[in-house]
C-alpha cells in the first residue's frame, strides 16, 4: 500500500477559475485602442517584453499588466499617446478587478470530496489583496486548510508549504494549469504533481512537461484526481 498523502495544494488562476481569458480579451481591446499607432502583433511583442522586464517590479496580477500596457503605449506612441486612451486602459484594469468569478469543470466536487479525507491548500501567485478577493468570491475558501499567495514559485515554496501544511514535499501533490510554476518546481521539491492544461497559456508561464517522470500525471480537467491519489495512496 502507498504512502498517504498528508496534504494536496491547488493553484487558483485558471486551475480553480478562469483567468487567462480575460486578459486575452483585454489584449484584444488594447491592440484596438493604439490600432493607429502600431500593427497588433508588434503591439503584443513590446506588451509581453514590458511584461517580462516588470514582473520583477509589479509581480504577477492585473495591475502589474495594467501598468506594463501604459509604458507600451507610451513608448509605442513615443510619447503621444493621448491621455483618454490611458483613461481607457485604467478602465480597462479596473473592469478585470470586477470581473465575476467563473469556477471550471468540477472543480468544486472535487474540492468537497477531497477535502473529506485530505487537507488543502491554495498556493496561488499574484497580487494578495486581489487573490484573496477572488477567493473569497469563488465561495471555496472554507474548503481550504491554508493559503499561501506567494510572489513566485520555486521549489523551495514547495518544500516550505507543504511541510508548514502536511508531512513535507514526499507525501504532498500540487494540482495546477501552469507547467512552469506548478508541476516543474513542486516535482523537483519531491512532490507528485498534476497538471491540468487550461488551454490558454501565458508565454512567461512555458515550460517543458517532465516526460516519464513517475511522479508527474497530466489530466484533462480536475475530475480524475480524487481516483488519481485513491490509486498513489493503494
Amino acid at each position: 500500500m502507498g504512502e498517504r498523502l498528508s496534504v494536496v495544494g491547488f493553484d487558483a488562476d485558471d486551475t480553480l477559475w478562469q483567468n487567462e481569458s480575460f486578459f486575452r480579451l483585454t489584449e484584444d481591446r488594447f491592440a484596438d485602442l493604439l490600432r493607429d499607432f502600431v500593427d497588433g502583433d508588434h503591439l503584443m511583442e513590446r506588451l509581453l517584453a514590458a511584461e517580462r522586464k516588470n514582473i520583477g517590479h509589479y509581480g504577477f496580477g492585473i495591475k502589474g499588466f495594467m501598468l506594463s500596457m501604459i509604458e507600451t503605449a507610451i513608448e509605442v506612441t513615443e510619447n503621444r499617446v493621448p491621455a483618454q486612451i490611458i483613461g481607457q486602459i485604467l478602465d480597462m484594469g479596473q473592469e478585470m478587478l470586477r470581473h465575476p468569478i467563473e469556477l471550471l469543470p468540477h472543480v468544486e466536487d472535487t474540492l468537497a470530496t477531497l477535502s473529506d479525507t485530505h487537507p488543502l491548500i491554495l498556493i496561488t501567485k499574484g497580487d494578495l489583496l486581489h487573490q484573496e478577493q477572488k477567493l473569497a468570491a469563488s465561495g471555496l475558501g472554507d474548503l481550504f486548510h491554508g493559503v499561501e499567495i506567494v510572489s513566485e514559485k520555486h521549489p523551495e515554496t514547495y518544500r516550505r508549504a507543504f511541510t508548514d501544511h502536511g508531512a513535507g514535499p514526499d507525501r504532498a501533490m500540487m494540482i495546477g494549469n501552469s507547467m512552469k510554476s506548478d508541476i516543474v518546481p513542486a516535482l523537483e521539491a519531491g512532490a507528485w504533481a498534476v497538471y491540468v492544461p487550461h488551454g490558454l497559456t501565458w508565454a512567461l508561464e512555458a515550460a517543458e512537461a517532465p516526460e516519464g517522470h513517475p511522479r508527474f500525471r497530466e489530466m484533462p480537467d480536475l475530475g480524475g484526481v480524487p481516483d488519481h491519489i485513491a490509486r498513489i495512496e493503494g
